[in-house]
C-alpha cells in the first residue's frame, strides 16, 4: 500500500510502520528466505505497492501463484483480523487486482514473449547452449562474421545456417578471423539443435519484445508484467539467461537519468541463484556491471532467493534494501550461512539477528531499508502486510481475460518469419549451385566441343592422309602410265625407225651393190646398208 507517498510494506513488532522510500527503491534489494516462509506474498506486496505508485513492474512467476495479482483478494475472518491488526482499514485498504500483462515464452499461459538471436548476443547465448570457452569464443566470431556480411540472425535456423556457412567457407574466413575447429563448429550446431528440442525455436523470433512496452501505466497505476516460468524453470540456465537478457535490454535501452523521485521500472529476479550457477567470469562481470550501473537508468532490481549466500559478494554489496525471511540451520554450513546473512544487516542492539532469522515464522521477516540519507536502517523484526490482490493463482478464465484484454496481445500474438540469414544463405546457396551447374554445363560443353574438334581434326588428318595416299597412288599410276606410254612410244618409234631404216638401208645397200656388180653385190650391199642404217639411227633414237 501507499501511505504518505511511501511504500508501506510491513509493521514492526513495536507497532511501527516500515516504509520503502520511492527515491531509494532503485538502489536494488534482496528478498530471501526458506521455502514456505512468505517470500511470494512479500513479492506481491512490493509489486502492487510499486504499481499503485505508478511504477511498472516485472516479475517471473515460477510457481504460478504470482498470476493471482490480476484479481482482487478474497475476504475472510483471518484477513479481517490482519487488516485490523495493521490498521490498514484507516489507510484506505480495499481488495483490488493490479493491471497485469501475462507473458509466456512458450505462448501457452500468456502473450508470447520472444527475442532474437542477435539481440541476445553471443555471451548470453553461449550460456544457454552450455558451450565451453573455446566454443564460446568461436560463437563470438560467428556473430562477427554475420555482422560483417550483414546476415541478420533472428531465430535458431538463422544461426544454424550461419554456422554451416562458416563451416563450408572456413578456408575463406580463417585468414581474417583465425583458425576454426571443425569439431567446435559441429558442437555448436548440436547445441543449437538441442536448444530447439527444448523449445528454443519458439522464443527466438519476431516480433521480438520491445522493452518500452513494459514502461506503461493503466489509469495511473504501473502495469505488472508477469512472465509465466513454471515450464521455463525446468531449464535453469535458459530461465536465468532469458531474465538476464531482459535486464540487459533495460540497461542498454534506457537513457541515463540519474537519481529520480521514483524508479521507471522495478525488476524482480526470482530464483536468483540460478543466474549465478556455473556463470563464466565474463558473464559474472557483465552481471555486476549491469547491477551497478542500471540504477542510473532508473531501474530497481530485486533478487529473490532462498539464501543470501546464493548471491555473489560483488552483487550483494549493491543491494541496499533487504527483506530476510526465516532460514533453517541443520548443518554447520547452514549455520555459517545464517551468520553471514545476519552480518549483512545493520545490527540492532535489542536482539541477535542470527537468532531472529532462525526463529522467524511465516509472514515474518528481518528488514533493513535505506533511509533518506542513503544509510541502511537498523535491522527490525516485522510482519509483512497482506496483499490487496489475490493470494492464490489466477483461474483459467481470469488468465484468458487478462491475455486477450491486453493491448499488446495483437502486437505479439502471431509470429512471423522475416527475410534473414537463413533465407539469404539459402538463396546464395541456390545461386552458387546454379552457378556451379552452369559452370559444369559449360565445362561439359567445352569438353564435348574439344572432343568433337579432336575427332574432326583426326578425321581431317585421316582424310588428308587418305588423299595424300590417293594422290601418291595417282601420281605413281600416272608415272607408270607415262612410263608405259613412253615405252610404247619408244617401241613404236623403234619399230617405225627400224622399218624406215631397213628400207633406207636396203636401198642404200642396193645402190652400193650395184656399184659392186651383179646380184651378189646387190645382196651384200642391201644387207650391209640396212644394218649400218639401223645402227646409226638406233643410236640416234635412243639418245
Amino acid at each position: 500500500m501507499i501511505k504518505d507517498g511511501k511504500l508501506w510494506i510491513a509493521q514492526s513488532d513495536k507497532g511501527e510502520d516500515i516504509f520503502l522510500l520511492p527515491r531509494m527503491a532503485n538502489r536494488h534489494g534482496l528478498v530471501a528466505g526458506a521455502t514456505g516462509t512468505g517470500k511470494t506474498i512479500t513479492l506481491k506486496v512490493l509489486a502492487e505497492s510499486f504499481s499503485e505508485l505508478g511504477i511498472p513492474v516485472f516479475l517471473a512467476d515460477v510457481k504460478g501463484d504470482i498470476s493471482g495479482m490480476v484479481a482482487p483478494g478474497a475476504d475472510s475472518p483471518e484477513m479481517q483480523k490482519r487488516i485490523a491488526g495493521f490498521g490498514m482499514a484507516e489507510a484506505g485498504f480495499s481488495y483490488q487486482g493490479c493491471p497485469v500483462t501475462l507473458w509466456d515464452i512458450f505462448g501457452e499461459k500468456g502473450i508470447p514473449l520472444r527475442t532474437t538471436i542477435s539481440e541476445m548476443g553471443p555471451l548470453l547465448l553461449a550460456r544457454v547452449l552450455e558451450l565451453n570457452e573455446l566454443q564460446s569464443a568461436l560463437l563470438s566470431i560467428i556473430f562477427k562474421i554475420a555482422d560483417d556480411n550483414q546476415l541478420l540472425l533472428i531465430d535458431t535456423k538463422d544461426l544454424k545456417a550461419c554456422v554451416s556457412y562458416v563451416q563450408e567457407h572456413k578456408a575463406q574466413f580463417e585468414g581474417d578471423y583465425g583458425k576454426m575447429s571443425p569439431a567446435s563448429l559441429s558442437a555448436i550446431t548440436r547445441a543449437i539443435v538441442a536448444l530447439e528440442l527444448a523449445g528454443g525455436d519458439v522464443f527466438f523470433g519476431e516480433p521480438a519484445l520491445r522493452i518500452s512496452d513494459w514502461l506503461t501505466q493503466d489509469m495511473g497505476r504501473g502495469v505488472v508484467n508477469i512472465l509465466d516460468s513454471s515450464s521455463l524453470i525446468n531449464n535453469g540456465k535458459l530461465y536465468s539467461t532469458f531474465l538476464l537478457w531482459m535486464l540487459s535490454e533495460l540497461f542498454e535501452t534506457l537513457p541515463e537519468v540519474g537519481d529520480m523521485e521514483k524508479p521507471k521500472i522495478v525488476f524482480f529476479f526470482d530464483e536468483a541463484h540460478l543466474l549465478f550457477d556455473g556463470a563464466s567470469k565474463p558473464l559474472m562481470d557483465k552481471i555486476e556491471q549491469v547491477v551497478k550501473l542500471i540504477r542510473s537508468k532508473g531501474v530497481g532490481v530485486y533478487f529473490c532467493t532462498q539464501n543470501p549466500k546464493d548471491i555473489p559478494d560483488g552483487v550483494l554489496a549493491q543491494l541496499g534494501n533487504k527483506i530476510q525471511h526465516g532460514l533453517r540451520a541443520y548443518t554447520p554450513a547452514e549455520q555459517k550461512a545464517i551468520k553471514a546473512a545476519a552480518a549483512s544487516f545493520r545490527a540492532n542492539p535489542d536482539f541477535s539477528a542470527a537468532d531472529v532469522i532462525t526463529s522467524l515464522g511465516t509472514g515474518k521477516a528481518l528488514i533493513s531499508f535505506l533511509g533518506a540519507d542513503g544509510i541502511p536502517g537498523i535491522a527490525q523484526q516485522v510482519s509483512i502486510l497482506p496483499p490487496r490482490c489475490s493470494m492464490g493463482a489466477a483461474t483459467d478464465a481470469q488468465r484468458e481475460t487478462a491475455i486477450k484484454g491486453s493491448l499488446l496481445y495483437s502486437k505479439y500474438a502471431e509470429s512471423y518469419d522475416p527475410d534473414s540469414a537463413y533465407e539469404f544463405l539459402m538463396r546464395q546457396g541456390q545461386e552458387e549451385a546454379a552457378e556451379q551447374e552452369r559452370a559444369a554445363a559449360e565445362a561439359a560443353k567445352s569438353k564435348e566441343e574439344e572432343r568433337i574438334a579432336k575427332e574432326q581434326a583426326k578425321e581431317a588428318e585421316r582424310q588428308a592422309r587418305a588423299e595424300a595416299r590417293e594422290q601418291a597412288r595417282r601420281e605413281k599410276e600416272a608415272e607408270k602410265q607415262a612410263l608405259a606410254e613412253e615405252k610404247a612410244r619408244n617401241k613404236a618409234i623403234q619399230s617405225v625407225g627400224s622399218s624406215v631404216l631397213g628400207t633406207i638401208g636396203r636401198a642404200l645397200g642396193n645402190s652400193v651393190g650395184k656399184s659392186m656388180g651383179g646380184s651378189f653385190g646387190k645382196s651384200i650391199g642391201g644387207n650391209v646398208g640396212a644394218s649400218l642404217a639401223r645402227g646409226i639411227f638406233g643410236t640416234l633414237f635412243k639418245s
